[in-house]
């Protein structure tokens, strides 16, 4: 994994073009056509001819015959055909990260020297947040890109059971932000704040009053929200490291149902604080501080490498960071 604190050395494009041919020469790659490497990375990390050819915008035809130029070029088969996609031959496997590093770097010289004017700048990207995200911090971004970046339009991708499904491990998602388990090497993580949890529940419940004790939690029945994948392993270790049972009545696909089934139930819920701090604005709900500490968990952005110095993408990763500032630094006051 790569973090924004590693990055801090640049080389001249001089170095670079050195650099890059020194890497390559053993391949024989310099005497030959350079778009294939984008095809070689698709098809290494996609593992499938079919996704990478979308993913490069090719046919599969004209994929698979750029892909037998590879295999003359470096006299190795390179990719085997398995039941589920194809499968990387140990050449192959040697030459992966000098290949995704050149194109890195080349990428960092080019996109280095363009110009970015957000005021005037018409771009779609693509972003995957997780179900927190979408709720707390997305509206946030969007009213701050509709003010300074009205060109600058956000697509928004289902975060998934993992990183490979938002898209973020290809470059074909710009951005994933949530909670970052495990990056692959190729994908820089930057930490945006970290979050605590809170519960609530309906403002006449009969048998809360202004806090919550641990009985009173344990004998509650509860709504769950089930977030993606090892997602979920944040509110459940926390509960079993503070030994603290929950019965769960329900459980929900996302934050927005929440509200609606403890208003009308005397079940109790447990979210993060900004989720809490925009229920505590509901008349029919109440937030309590949890029975017992349940510490926090990290939110963060993560990105392909070959983005770290594309303009609209930094100054995009720039704004987003800002806004998740702003609401850290309020919540504290609000709930």
């Amino acid at each position: 994994m790569l973090t924004t604190s590693n990055m801090a050395s640049e080389e001249t494009f001089k170095n670079f073009i050195i650099r890059i041919m020194d890497m390559l020469e053993g391949a024989y790659l310099v005497r030959y056509d350079l778009n294939l490497l984008p095809i070689f990375v698709a098809l290494m990390e996609e593992r499938s001819v079919t996704r990478a050819a979308e993913r490069v915008g090719m046919t599969q035809p004209a994929l698979s015959n750029a892909l037998g130029r590879l295999r003359f070029m470096l006299q190795d088969q390179l990719f085997v055909r398995e039941r589920y996609g194809i499968q990387p031959t140990p050449i192959a496997l040697e030459l992966s990260p000098v290949i995704a590093e050149a194109l890195a770097m080349l990428d960092d010289a080019v996109l280095g020297q363009q110009d970015f004017d957000p005021v005037k700048a018409e771009r779609v990207l693509t972003i995957a947040p997780n179900g927190y995200v979408e709720f707390v911090l997305v509206p946030a971004i969007v009213a701050r890109l509709q003010k300074v970046a009205p060109g600058i339009k956000l697509r928004l991708t289902p975060y998934g059971n993992d990183l490979v499904e938002t898209g973020v491990v290809s470059g074909t998602t710009a951005l994933v932000l949530g909670r970052i388990v495990d990056p692959p090497e190729n994908l820089v993580v930057q930490h945006m704040m970290d979050e605590g949890l809170s519960c609530i529940v309906r403002a006449d419940h009969p048998d809360i009053g202004d806090s919550i004790t641990r009985e009173q939690f344990e004998r509650l029945k509860h709504v769950n929200v089930v977030p993606p994948g090892r997602m979920r392993a944040g509110l459940f270790k926390a509960l079993s490291q503070q030994q603290l049972r929950r019965d769960v009545a329900i459980s929900v696909t996302n934050f927005f149902a929440v509200a609606e089934m403890v208003a009308v139930t005397d079940y109790c819920a447990t979210l993060p604080n900004l989720i809490c701090r925009k229920l505590a604005h509901d008349p029919r709900l109440k937030v309590l501080p949890p029975p017992v500490d349940l510490g926090t968990f990290p939110v963060e952005m993560a990105w392909h490498v070959r983005y770290r110095h594309d303009p609209a993408h930094r100054w995009l990763r720039t704004l987003i960071g800002e806004v998740a500032e702003t609401l850290a630094a309020t919540k504290a006051t609000d709930v």
